[in-house]
């Protein structure tokens, strides 16, 4: 098989050989006409570049890591989405791992992205965030994702989750909700207990006690939703329920039907994220909606810009404010 070189490249696409190198590794320094020109060559070419040598030269690749906490959950798939597009548009490609929420197997997955020479990583950690720093000393950068910094060196982008847990409970107190359930996975998970902290807080401006019907499940699944409502209904069902996701209040709402609740005139129910099929369940889930794919999108524009410019980069900490989607499922 005849291996094509970037000299042949660079004659058939009518540019230096540096520019053809500038493509594949600085796509950034070189004008979008006179990428589109190489890349047509290289397709029409079959040029395939040894990315482990070039590795080997640079002492990273043009790899990025994506590490979620459950990949299951389509709010991350839909922020890997956003990401995905804009290392593509950049000449990265992403590694996805899957920490499932547990630190230990988070970190065995951190040690082979380092293993693989990424050049950042994205990731929305299990547990604290210092140990990220020993990846960093190694050059590797780092963004937070769905994850807020407490520190001005690291870059972050994040949603407003204690306003989202208010804005959820808000509306279901405006609807007539009077008993309100929490239903969540672990508190140990940044996310639920800034929900629950964000709905503790609309109970307090109501002047109503900051009490709430906690379920606190194990996972954050529909089936663990499933297990919730059985719950609640064994001992003595609310009048207004906020799940800490959408995959939770999905399986709830399942359930609840299949008792013969009416929703909304029996129990109001909200979830968070506004996940595509929040909107296709049998009664149409309210919900507190996130930017998902912008959050891919932004954290992925801040990790390129540190890993391509780090002389001039700027660390930023990003917080976006989630959206109140009314839909069927509440009063």
């Amino acid at each position: 098989m005849t291996v094509v070189s970037i000299k042949e490249v660079a004659r058939h696409a009518g540019v230096s050989p540096g520019t053809v190198s500038n493509v594949l590794n600085r796509p950034e320094k070189v004008a979008a006409a006179t990428r589109g020109r190489v890349h047509a060559s290289i397709r029409e070419l079959g040029f395939v570049r040894h990315g482990s040598a070039s590795s080997l030269r640079a002492g990273h690749s043009r790899t990025i890591g994506l590490s979620v906490i459950d990949i299951g959950n389509p709010f991350f798939t839909d922020v890997a989405a956003g990401v995905e597009e804009v290392a593509s548009d950049r000449g990265y490609a992403v590694i996805l791992s899957n920490s499932a929420g547990d630190q230990t197997k988070e970190d065995r997955n951190l040690l082979t992205l380092a293993e693989q020479r990424v050049r950042g990583l994205l990731i929305t950690p299990a547990a604290e965030t210092t140990r990220l720093d020993s990846l960093r000393q190694r050059g590797i950068c780092v963004v937070l994702v769905d994850h807020p910094a407490d520190r001005s060196d690291l870059c972050s982008v994040a949603v407003n989750d204690v306003a989202g847990g208010a804005l959820a409970v808000s509306h279901l107190l405006s609807g007539g909700g009077d008993r309100v359930a929490f239903v969540s996975g672990p508190l140990t998970i940044r996310q639920c207990l800034d929900r629950k902290l964000g709905a503790q807080q609309a109970l307090l401006r109501a002047g109503r006690d900051p009490g709430l019907v906690e379920v606190v499940t194990p996972t954050m699944t529909a089936r663990a939703g499933q297990q919730a409502a059985e719950r609640l209904l064994a001992d003595g069902l609310p009048d207004a329920v906020f799940c800490a996701n959408d995959l939770l209040a999905l399986g709830m709402l399942r359930t609840l039907l299949q008792a013969g609740v009416r929703m909304p005139d029996d129990v109001s129910l909200i979830g968070y994220d506004d996940i595509d099929f929040a909107s296709a369940s049998p009664v149409s889930l309210s919900s507190i909606r996130q930017p998902t794919q912008q959050l891919g999108r932004t954290a992925a524009e801040l990790l390129l810009d540190e890993c391509d410019n780090p002389g001039t980069h700027t660390h930023q900490q990003i917080m976006f404010q989630p959206e109140l989607t009314v839909r069927e499922s509440t009063r």
